[in-house]
């Protein structure tokens, strides 16, 4: 009976209740819409998953902090309390050809694009860019700003003023904040000599050395280099006095050794850029990890940036040194940050390409995030740039000489100028950029820690925490993260790179 009386009461509650729910006008007593109840906050973590099947391509998610303890064995937890490297930003190199590539695409979907990449708000947020100084082995043709002899002949040339500049400038206008360093492959020929001893000029695009009596006008070409930049509103934030100076085969190339490039920075670049007020940064070096010592003219040229920053004129105008990682191992990172932890490091180049498979996401997502993104961020680098951001897919326009066989971060379909395959080094960056935000500072982290997983930690300047984290194995597995005050779970994808970003 006792059943029945309760099974009553509780048929007549709900009725009552849905006769007052019929009835009800859903206005308050002045006939105002009542406020609507809140919603549960879900949204605490903001999350970009990419896996390496391509069943997840930097796709967004979110989650929320859990109100439990923590009890959970597989915690991450972060130390903001040990600081490392403030960061500049992430982000790949707008060759003459890619800037070419992306001039071919119609503006809806360039500007879509470029939004994706670049945007804050609606992408990856990639912040950092590295354009040529002259020409690259990916440009149009072969030139720099001043071939015709005299300083005072300097011009920007048809590649800058039809293409890369107005690249830039749609970048610029989607994130303001991007950051550009310029690198040249070759000064003008007039400025080369075979060698410093026998100073014969030297009129080829490869090799060659900088003849001493033009540092002064080659300085001259940096400095107008910059002012023409900044004239069209594009602020150059770096510059290097050359691009990998210990490899005298690439299409367009210059040999500088430690020793002249000491002198070039100590006597003429650095001064002349101090006179013209400019606070573009001077980063050195410029190549691989082990200074292409397998070329026998190269015996003396180990650690190259130490022994700059030996001299104590020249170092005072250097802000750091940039690498490539062609050969060598990203361990030289941190030992040169041991022996100058005064100077900063940035890495400036990495390719992919048919020598490493560079079209297989399978291969390359794990391979890159762990060596070239984490790698280079858990060695000091303040920023990390790729090569190409955009080929075509006959690996263009490239020229002979130079590298025939890269791809790009991204490679278009030549045949439409619309259809983008997406490659491991448009995510490895993207996955840094999307939540990693200039002036970010790598912070320290302490617990789960097993084989196959790699990761990096931040506290952004706008008090969020950033955490990029690479799963390389075969298995998924859920991973706490906790920042002393907040904690949540997630389960990570097998073979998958993960991107967290949450407020304090």
């Amino acid at each position: 009976m006792k059943l029945k009386y309760n099974l009553k009461v509780t048929w007549m509650l709900l009725l009552l209740l849905s006769l007052s729910s019929c009835s009800d006008t859903g206005k308050d007593d002045n006939g105002e819409e009542p406020p609507l109840p809140e919603e549960p906050q879900t949204e605490d973590v903001t999350i970009y998953v990419t896996t390496n099947t391509r069943s997840q391509e930097f796709k967004k998610q979110f989650a929320a902090f859990s109100k439990r303890d923590n009890m959970s064995p597989t915690t991450l937890r972060l130390n903001p309390a040990t600081r490392y490297q403030t960061m500049d930003g992430f982000g790949a190199a707008v060759t003459g050809s890619s800037a070419f590539n992306l001039m071919q695409m119609t503006q809806e979907n360039r500007t879509k694009f470029l939004r994706e990449t670049f945007s804050e708000t609606e992408g990856m947020g990639q912040s950092y860019i590295r354009i040529s100084i002259g020409c690259s082995d990916f440009s149009l043709s072969e030139y720099t700003c001043c071939d015709l002899p005299g300083i005072e002949n300097f011009a920007l040339t048809m590649e800058e003023n039809d293409y890369v500049i107005p690249i830039l400038k749609e970048i610029l206008a989607i994130n303001p904040n991007v950051k550009i360093l310029g690198s040249p492959w070759t000064p003008p020929r007039w400025m080369k000599v075979n060698n410093l001893t026998d100073l014969q000029p030297f009129n080829s695009w490869t090799s060659g050395q900088l003849n001493p009596a033009h540092y002064g006008d080659y300085a001259d070409y940096f400095v107008k280099w910059i002012r023409a930049f900044e004239a069209e509103g594009i602020k150059i934030h770096a510059v290097t006095p050359q691009n990998e100076p210990l490899n005298r085969g690439n299409s367009a190339s210059l040999y500088m050794t430690w020793q002249e490039q000491r002198d070039f920075v100590k006597n003429a670049l650095g001064p002349k850029m101090a006179d013209a007020g400019m606070t573009t940064k001077i980063y050195i070096y410029d190549h691989n990890y082990n200074y292409d010592s397998d070329k026998p003219e190269n015996a003396d040229q180990g650690q190259y940036p130490l022994k700059i920053y030996a001299d104590s004129e020249a170092a005072a105008f250097i802000a750091g040194a940039a690498y490539h990682n062609y050969g060598g191992n990203r361990e030289e990172l941190n030992q040169i940050h041991q022996s100058r932890p005064d100077k900063e490091l940035l890495f400036t180049e990495t390719s992919i390409g048919t020598w490493n498979d560079g079209r297989n996401l399978e291969t390359r997502l794990i391979d890159d995030m762990r060596e070239v993104a984490l790698g280079t961020v858990n060695n000091w680098c303040k920023g990390v740039i790729v090569w190409n951001l955009m080929l075509d897919t006959d690996r263009g326009p490239n020229r002979e000489g130079g590298c025939q066989t890269c791809y790009g971060a991204v490679d278009i379909d030549r045949t439409n100028y619309s259809t983008i395959t997406r490659n491991s080094h448009y995510f490895i960056v993207g996955h840094l950029s999307s939540v990693v935000k200039p002036g970010a500072v790598h912070i320290g982290t302490s617990g789960f820690s097993e084989s196959g997983f790699y990761h990096a930690a931040f506290e952004n300047s706008d008090g969020t925490y950033a955490v990029v984290l690479l799963n390389s194995t075969a298995l998924a597995r859920v991973i706490t993260l906790d920042d002393g005050e907040n904690h949540f779970a997630y389960e990570v994808p097998a073979k998958s790179v993960i991107s967290y970003r949450w407020k304090k």
